[in-house]
């Protein structure tokens, strides 16, 4: 009888313990090159929220690994949960916050988006200078594969567009070559992210084209992907936190949308309504400062000339002045020859009611309105500006 019972438990335990290992959750392990220093840690990062993806010192720091003088590490500590998880791996040296992630130079980012799936043993391996651009997993999922394909399109995109470039900033005269380079760069993620049918590449996508969370310039492009997902996948948390973000009263007015009708306060103290002010053909709602290089540069060789060659033949120009000084603003205005179109401003600096009515921050800027004062475009300039104005006013 004891023998009986001896072996009985014996199964018991091994069952036991085949079951437990059967459940367990399958480890995370990996091989950095180039280690050449101690104290080298690879740390875990969940984010909680929608705009912690992909933002430097924020998400929960899960789990933490020392990076062997070999260059190996493994994780134990990793989520149960049966649903996959987007987790960042970071490696750190001696003295970097577990969270610190570089998002301004992506070449230089220490940090990668990865999908973690339970019971999927994940091998990866990177390098300790450019460890996103280096990062590789063995035989990843579909969507850690289209995760690294975001991070290959931030990464040319990067190249491209904005790496090696020394814009002169100081005046403000490359302000507006800056902001396009930017933009161009930004275009190539938001293709991928309105293309992917996946929807964690999409919204790193979208993470990564703005990781300080600023969408001023491309609002549409949020909307997109409200639209999108809430149609794909209406109850994940961080597509309810994506279309909140992305409700019209949030954002800039939209291209497609009728600009407000606000009444305006004019340099010759007489209130006007924008309604009553459009262009038979076409309207540029101009908003600038005395102060602001670039926007006095887009008057004196872009406005202007537009101004004497167009308004003849249905353009009107109406221009917003982000001013608290009277006299400053009156100056430029006469200075540069911006006094034969609309200008108006309230006057209140960056307490401007019509900024905050329209929910723009940042000048310069613009809004192109059609005869019926609908959006059809914003923010061009330069030749861009002069082309879209000839072509418009030729065609219609």
């Amino acid at each position: 009888m004891r023998i009986c019972s001896l072996r009985n438990i014996t199964s018991i335990i091994f069952l036991t313990l085949t079951l437990v290992t059967c459940h367990s959750p399958a480890y995370m392990s990996g091989q950095i090159e180039g280690i050449t220093t101690k104290d080298v840690k690879v740390y875990l990062i969940q984010p909680d929220i929608l705009k912690e993806v992909a933002a430097s010192y924020f998400g929960k720091v899960i789990d933490s690994a020392v990076v062997h003088p070999d260059g190996s590490f493994e994780f134990r500590n990793l989520p149960t949960s049966k649903k996959p998880i987007l987790l960042e791996l970071a490696i750190q040296t001696s003295g970097k916050a577990p969270n610190h992630k570089e998002t301004e130079v992506p070449t230089k980012s220490n940090y990668m988006p990865l999908l973690w799936q339970l019971g999927e043993p994940m091998h990866i391996t990177a390098e300790l200078d450019g460890f996103q651009k280096s990062f590789s997993i063995e035989q990843p999922s579909v969507i850690n594969k289209a995760l690294l394909q975001v991070r290959d399109i931030n990464q040319k995109a990067y190249q491209t567009y904005l790496a090696g470039k020394d814009w002169q900033l100081e005046n403000g005269t490359q302000l507006l070559e800056k902001e396009q380079a930017v933009l161009q760069y930004q275009k190539e993620l938001i293709r991928f992210a309105d293309s992917t049918k996946y929807l964690m590449p999409a919204l790193v996508a979208l993470r990564l084209v703005s990781p300080v969370n600023d969408y001023e310039r491309v609002p549409e492009f949020l909307v997109a992907q409200c639209t999108k997902w809430k149609q794909e996948q209406p109850d994940h948390p961080w597509v309810e936190q994506l279309c909140k973000q992305s409700k019209l009263s949030n954002l800039p007015v939209l291209v497609g949308k009728e600009f407000p009708n606000l009444k305006l306060p004019t340099i010759n103290k007489d209130t006007l309504s924008v309604n009553d002010q459009l262009g038979s053909k076409l309207t540029i709602v101009d908003l600038w400062a005395s102060w602001c290089a670039p926007c006095r540069i887009e008057n004196r060789e872009v406005l202007a000339p537009l101004w004497d060659d167009y308004h003849n033949k249905g353009l009107q120009i109406i221009a917003y002045s982000l001013e608290s000084d009277a006299s400053a603003w009156k100056a430029a205005v006469e200075r540069d020859g911006a006094d034969r179109w609309i200008q108006a401003s309230d006057l209140q600096g960056d307490d401007a009611p019509f900024m905050k009515n329209i929910r723009i921050q940042t000048i310069p800027a613009n809004f192109i309105l059609d005869d019926k004062g609908v959006v059809i475009a914003k923010n061009i300039h330069g030749e861009a500006l002069v082309d879209l104005v000839k072509s418009y006013i030729e065609e219609n």
